[in-house]
């Protein structure tokens, strides 16, 4: 079983990957592969849970858009709602840029 301490850096991990703008479930499962060196690859048994009980706790917020390709995914963003929050995200070490637009 995993100690409270990798499950919040598990949700660090996810949270860096969409502070810089909006992804979808691939898109930052494919972001992580891609940081990790090609070591992790998260599964969409895992990746989807855990983003559902971020976006449960207010830790993220979602919205359906269309993709590239033309279909319909979630995309997720790790908003900044207030400089208690900016501050936060500061002190894990996460790039605070604007905040989107939607």
């Amino acid at each position: 079983m995993a100690k409270p301490n990798d499950l919040v850096q598990g949700t660090l991990d996810l949270l860096r990957t969409v502070s810089l703008e909006p992804k979808h479930g691939w898109a930052i499962a494919k972001r992580i592969q891609q940081i990790s060196g090609e070591v992790l690859q998260v599964q969409q048994g895992s990746l989807y849970p855990a983003l559902h009980r971020l976006e449960q706790r207010a830790w993220i917020k979602a919205k359906w858009k269309e993709t590239k390709t033309g279909r319909k995914a979630k995309f997720i963003r790790w908003p900044p709602r207030d400089a208690h929050s900016l501050r936060r995200k500061r002190r894990i070490g996460v790039a605070c840029p604007q905040q989107s637009t939607w």
